[in-house]
């Protein structure tokens, strides 16, 4: 039976949102008048079978990603900036939107709003996987100022840039990353195919074998003995590895190393930066208080040992120290970035200043993510040339020595 969402006016005056199911239309607006209501609006409410297509009738995907995220937010930002209520957004969001689990928090929303609750607290109830406290409270900001769709348009910018970014370091890296997979299974089908049938020649040469063909017959071996113990160590390793980072301490010691890893570490902090000062620029120009702003920004950041940065930086602040002293205090802050909070703190236009220092990361990440790969790929190569021209050598070495004796 269908579902049917309507606002109407009670008897006693008040008016109340509410849905009920009824056979058709016409059924539910005469149910409502014989309880004495009178009806403002009604409409079909799309239901669980409805989520589940789009409108164009394709499937709807299961999962959901930070490019769903952006897309989701920009139709917010557009819907209700175009003058549509918001449970008519939500409902317009719920039926259009591609992931399934944005739609259906769309739809859980929608409850929630015409229910009396805000847009922002209802998206809130649906987890912070979906929709993330920094999401939640620009568009809480956004409700109280009377600009909610000025701030789902500052958040719809925040997620596609960061998704644009996300996309760059992808597409970079997805060329070193074939050399890197290609090169490993050129190195392990020389070493488990191709050599152990040459190592039969080279069995009656005894001890008279040069150092690398001993060296490459030993890990020949080695590899080909003990490959199913190899498999369950690496996919042992594996999952050490989700549940050890899946700890604090094992968190925060991966973010530590991240950040120093040699050419990519100093790429990775001042991206981190980056995403703060945006993050921060963004709740700061949608009336976030401050200090809540400084927290938020760095939980957001993605890094637990820059989140700890942050908090210091929030103590400081808290104790009345201006925010560009407290970053220059901390020592992790690029100057450019405290000297601009600096000037935004005098002018009273601290959004700008840090809109236009993330700008000059994002460029700086971008040129060092060029840099980077094109030093890779030739060092990836080269490495390949250099294991291939090892086993030849060391296959070529004991020829000669067998030509050597049968001379």
């Amino acid at each position: 039976m269908p579902t049917y969402a309507y606002s109407a006016v009670e008897p006693s005056g008040r008016k109340r949102n509410g849905v009920m199911e009824a056979p058709s239309e016409a059924a539910a607006v005469s149910a409502l008048a014989n309880e004495g209501k009178f009806l403002l609006e009604i409409h079909e409410q799309a239901t669980a079978a409805a989520v589940q297509r789009s409108s164009d009738g394709e499937k709807k995907r299961n999962k959901s990603n930070r490019a769903d995220l952006a897309l989701f937010t920009r139709r917010l930002a557009d819907l209700s900036s175009s003058g549509l209520p918001l449970d008519r957004v939500l409902q317009v969001l719920s039926e259009q939107t591609e992931a399934l689990p944005l739609a259906h928090a769309a739809e859980a929303a929608l409850e929630e709003v015409r229910g009396g609750m805000a847009i922002s607290d209802a998206l809130a109830m649906q987890g912070n996987k979906l929709f993330p406290e920094v999401y939640v409270q620009t568009l809480r900001s956004g409700e109280a100022s009377g600009q909610f769709a000025d701030a789902a348009e500052r958040m719809a910018d925040l997620l596609e840039n960061e998704v644009a970014r996300r996309s760059l370091v992808i597409s970079a890296m997805i060329y070193p990353a074939v050399l890197t997979g290609v090169a490993i299974l050129v190195i392990v089908a020389l070493l488990t195919f191709v050599f152990p049938k040459l190592a039969v020649v080279f069995d009656g040469l005894g001890d008279s074998l040069p150092v690398t063909t001993k060296m490459l017959l030993a890990f020949s071996d080695a590899l080909t003995n003990n490959a199913v113990l190899i498999i369950v160590a690496i996919v042992g390793a594996f999952f050490g590895y989700k549940a050890w980072v899946a700890t604090p301490a094992g968190a925060l010691s991966r973010d530590r190393m991240l950040l120093k890893l040699p050419l990519a570490g100093s790429l990775i902090k001042r991206g981190i930066i980056s995403r703060y000062s945006r993050v921060l620029g963004t709740l700061v120009n949608g009336g976030v208080p401050i200090l809540e702003a400084l927290e938020l920004a760095g939980k957001a950041a993605g890094n637990r040992v820059f989140s700890n940065i942050s908090a210091q930086v929030v103590s400081n602040v808290r104790e009345g120290v201006p925010i560009a002293q407290a970053m220059k205090d901390t020592g992790e802050f690029p100057p450019v970035l405290t000297h601009m909070v600096a000037i935004g703190e005098e002018t009273g236009d601290l959004p700008k200043m840090l809109g236009r220092v993330s700008n000059s990361l994002d460029f700086e990440v971008e040129q060092g993510l060029r840099r980077l790969t094109s030093s890779l790929e030739p060092m990836i190569l080269l490495f390949m040339g250099g294991f291939v021209a090892f086993v030849v050598l060391s296959v070529m070495l004991p020829i000669f020595q067998a030509q050597e004796l049968v001379k």
